[in-house]
């Protein structure tokens, strides 16, 4: 018991503006401790996203045979269309568009010495790619953008007709930003 009247007596002695110096030093320590915690948690989401994100989109072949069935399946709904086969040729294979830091500056020195002015610009520009983990991570994507589709061929059991052929093709319209040209309906044998 004397040993806790001890450091009582001991806790009393100290001023109080050191106690709350100390009790500030400890909430700061643990403010701190926290959201780093947090900030790594967030980081590995991101970075599961991120590759998952990727295996969505990195086979260009899997991601314009997604399009062609989905076409399809909408198409064989409509009237007078019938069975559907579907070929959807693709513009370029997406792009990532990866985080950067970019640092600017400029400097304009101005001279004069007697009879002659001197005047010199002096401009920085500087990127650096922004890494999920470090510098040691995948980059860090910002935007992930799908390939683009550059045209569609529709091979129907209903492709003879013009009504049918034209419907077909303003769902396509509809759906793809691709030109009018570049849209084919034929018969299926």
């Amino acid at each position: 018991m004397k040993k806790q009247r001890f450091s009582l007596n001991k806790l009393k002695k100290i001023p109080k503006n050191q106690l709350l110096i100390g009790g500030l030093a400890g909430i700061l320590l643990l403010v701190i401790a926290i959201p780093v915690d947090k900030k790594e948690k967030v980081q590995q989401d991101q970075m599961q996203e991120l590759t998952q994100g990727q295996s969505s989109y990195e086979d260009t072949g899997d991601y314009g045979k997604r399009l062609e069935r989905k076409l399809e399946q909408v198409l064989e709904q409509m009237e007078g269309v019938g069975n559907v086969e579907v070929m959807i040729t693709l513009k370029d294979q997406g792009e990532h568009v990866v985080e950067k830091d970019d640092t600017r500056s400029s400097q304009d020195i101005s001279e004069e010495d007697g009879t002659v002015k001197r005047t010199t610009a002096e401009r920085q520009h500087q990127e650096q790619t922004i890494y999920a983990q470090g510098n040691s991570g995948e980059p860090f994507v910002s935007k992930e953008m799908t390939p683009k589709v550059e045209g569609v061929l529709v091979v129907a059991e209903g492709g003879e007709n013009a009504k049918t052929a034209k419907n077909i093709s303003d769902a396509v319209l509809a759906l793809f930003p691709v030109e009018v040209h570049k849209i084919k309906v034929v018969k299926m044998n």
